[in-house]
């Protein structure tokens, strides 16, 4: 009978179904991924079937699962006219409302006439013996689950609360419970998970894991995949959330690692990382997860184990439910955001060179002729507009984006590097072209007869094309780096582009004619002209050398840019009304959500069917920048049973080599923390125990 109360609170209470796998056509558990390795687990036991054990059990009531409580229960009506209460959840919760347990090596004493299922009282040492089981399996980056159950004579039980009519209140049911066992579940890591925490690190993007597993396991999965770090710090929810304002200022940056976190937990740290100018992306596939997605900058949730709500509440689905893909969002962003500053660099600097010289030189001339004719300067609006924005917008995001540090909310579109290239160009392009277009004649020793004028124009033509088409290479790059051809054979547009623009402007000047106001020139003019378009090069080699923090503070002097160490001006009128702008923040979080939390209810049905992946209502700043990425959900492949034959015997480890508590209302500091560190002298004395984290009592 024992290992029917253990399949029965398995199979009763739960909500996931088998289902065949569209994919594979396997037949696999859908639903909770609690659940389904607790029912993966009967079946591979070889226990009663999960459907014959529901359809025999009359159901009483239903309790759900609920964030709070960490529990979901239901009650089921016994043959003998008795009532029974299966509840399963959080262990360390669920233990402490049990008074006793079921007996599995008992001595004859304890043997009950005509029932296998004996039960005792939990004692000193039975607690204690819980306790290192729990904090044994946590510590494998295993989620620990209790499964208890309490018998009652008649229903509803005498002396209860009611909460409706045939519903009884959980506070009086869930008290005085038998266990029947801990459970010990293993989310194996996704391969790459590691890869990509330590990717994001390198590029500024600080990730952060809240998920609803006590802190044991929590610290040792965020161990596992590099998120927990010298410096970092571990908090359970309920400690987080009474935390004062400044408190909550002082430990957010250093916070890692968020356990047994609620909804409103969640939501808290996005809006206090948000406070402090983070650009925050949030990831989730519950319905809980919901008020953190829509707070975030950018919500992402998951397209194949995300709920409905989920879904509805964020901003990008994911559909490979892989957090290495948020990585390559990132990485696409940075993308994204160069190749609009390069093709704005290399436009600016085109067109600054060719208002000047147009300007110039129509107010120079007697008859108010431009320097470049008006089908000339078409053919340069084609360069600069459609081949620019072909060839320097098509490179390819490569993993060295992720090498630099992510650009602040407030960093200006155009960079000082940026600035430097753009007046350095214009004035080298700019000085050339008047030189030869006044002094043309004299420099190649030509008299002023009508064709020597001709050729002295196309040169200038020439000139001012292949400058374009040689600083179109310098605007390949954005820093201060000195190789601009990095990358360059990966994209295939640029090359063909570059080619294409050279071979046209030579048949323009060889076949041209009177339509481009151009005519055949030597090769003593084609070699200036390519001479003095190839010095672009070089020239953007050195005014990369030039320092940036006197470029700086003159761009800064005259308004170019901001100035960052200037304090922001806040309108008194968006200050008096803060309580009234959270609660309307609160009431719309679900405001594009149908049909609210009963929408989640089509989950299991349609979350092998995630819509296409969207972007809307996605700040194209927030990719850009991404920082800090909040990790707000499970970032595993899925739940598993573990193999009861993959782990020692609990008791024969000491806990306090590993936790000295369950740290219930303690921070968490990784061992390698410095003693000197701020957060340490902070919140009080320090005690490291062998193996284990530091931690802070308040």
């Amino acid at each position: 009978q024992l290992r029917d109360l253990f399949n029965e609170a398995i199979a009763i209470n739960s909500t996931a179904f088998e289902d065949n796998d569209p994919e594979t056509g396997d037949v696999v558990f859908v639903g909770s991924k609690t659940e389904t390795a607790l029912l993966t687990f009967a079946k591979e036991n070889e226990w009663p079937d999960y459907k014959k054990t529901r359809e025999a059990a009359q159901i009483v009531q239903m309790i759900p699962f609920s964030s709070a409580r960490k529990a979901m229960g239901v009650v089921v009506r016994l043959h003998g006219g008795r009532f029974r209460f299966y509840l399963k959840g959080a262990s360390e919760i669920l233990t402490k409302l049990c008074g006793s347990h079921v007996v599995v090596h008992r001595d004859a004493a304890d043997r009950s006439a005509g029932d296998e299922v004996n039960t005792r009282e939990i004692d000193e040492v039975a607690r204690d013996n819980i306790s290192r089981t729990i904090i044994f399996y946590a510590n494998q980056s295993l989620r620990t689950i209790a499964l208890c159950y309490r018998d009652f004579d008649s229903w509803p039980p005498p002396g209860t609360q009611y909460i409706s009519e045939d519903e009884v209140a959980y506070d009086d049911l869930a008290t005085d419970m038998t266990l029947i066992g801990i459970v010990g579940i293993e989310d194996p890591l996704r391969d790459g998970v590691r890869e990509a925490v330590a990717s994001c690190r390198k590029a500024g993007v600080t990730v952060k894991m809240c998920t609803g597993d006590n802190v044991l396991t929590a610290r040792s999965i965020a161990l596992q995949c590099g998120i927990f770090t010298p410096g970092g710090i571990v908090m359970e929810g309920p400690v987080f959330r009474q935390l004062e304002k400044q408190e909550l200022l002082e430990i957010v940056p250093r916070l890692q690692v968020l356990a047994r976190s609620s909804p409103e937990d969640k939501k808290l740290l996005v809006e206090t990382l948000r406070s402090l100018d983070n650009v925050v992306g949030v990831t989730g596939d519950g319905t809980n997860d919901g008020p953190a997605l829509k707070t975030a900058d950018v919500g992402f949730s998951m397209g194949l184990a995300g709920t409905e709500v989920a879904k509805e509440a964020s901003d990008i689905i994911l559909m490979d439910d892989n957090f290495a893909s948020i990585v390559k969002a990132i990485m696409w962003g940075r993308c994204v955001n160069d190749a609009v500053r390069k093709f704005l660099q290399f436009q600016v600097s085109t067109n600054v060179t060719a208002v000047i010289i147009t300007f110039v030189s129509a107010v120079a001339s007697t008859e108010e002729a431009s320097v470049l004719s008006a089908v000339q300067l078409l053919w340069i609006n084609i360069i600069m507009d459609t081949f620019a924005a072909l060839a320097l917008a098509t490179d390819p995001a490569s993993p060295a984006l992720l090498d630099r540090k992510p650009d602040k909310k407030t960093a200006p579109l155009f960079s000082v590097d940026m600035y430097k290239q753009i007046i350095g160009q214009s004035i080298y392009q700019t000085t050339i072209i008047l030189i030869f277009h006044f002094l043309g004649n004299r420099i190649l020793g030509l008299d002023n007869s009508s064709h020597n004028n001709s050729v002295v124009q196309t040169l200038v033509f020439n000139i001012f094309v292949f400058a374009q088409i040689f600083n179109s290479f310098n605007c390949r790059r954005l820093d201060r780096r000195l190789n601009i051809f990095e990358g360059m054979l990966q994209n295939y547009y640029f090359m063909a582009i570059t080619l294409i623009e050279i071979a046209v402007q030579i048949l323009i000047v060889f076949v041209g004619g009177s339509a481009f106001q151009v005519t055949r020139i030597g090769g003593r003019e084609w070699g200036i002209g390519l001479a003095l378009g190839v010095v672009s090069i070089p020239l953007g080699a050195l005014i990369r050398c030039i320092p940036n923090e006197p470029v700086e503070r003159f761009f800064i002097k005259i308004r170019l840019l901001r100035n960052p160490e200037a304090l922001p001006t806040i309108s008194p009128e968006g200050e008096w009304n803060a309580a009234i702008e959270r609660v309307r923040d609160n009431l719309n979080t679900f405001a594009h959500v149908r049909g609210g939390r009963m929408r989640a209810s089509s989950y299991v049905g349609k979350s092998r069917k995630a819509p296409p992946i969207h972007g809307a209502r996605v700040p194209l700043p927030s990719l850009m920048t991404m920082v800090p990425t909040l990790v707000a959900t499970s970032i595993g492949a899925g739940w598993a049973p573990q193999s009861p034959n993959g782990l020692s015997d609990p008791a024969r480890f000491d806990p306090s080599k590993s936790s000295a508590a369950l740290w219930e209302g303690k921070i968490q500091v990784h061992p390698d923390t410095t003693p000197d560190d701020p957060v340490l002298q902070r919140w009080g004395s320090i005690a490291k125990p062998t193996g284990g984290s530091s931690s802070t009592e308040r």
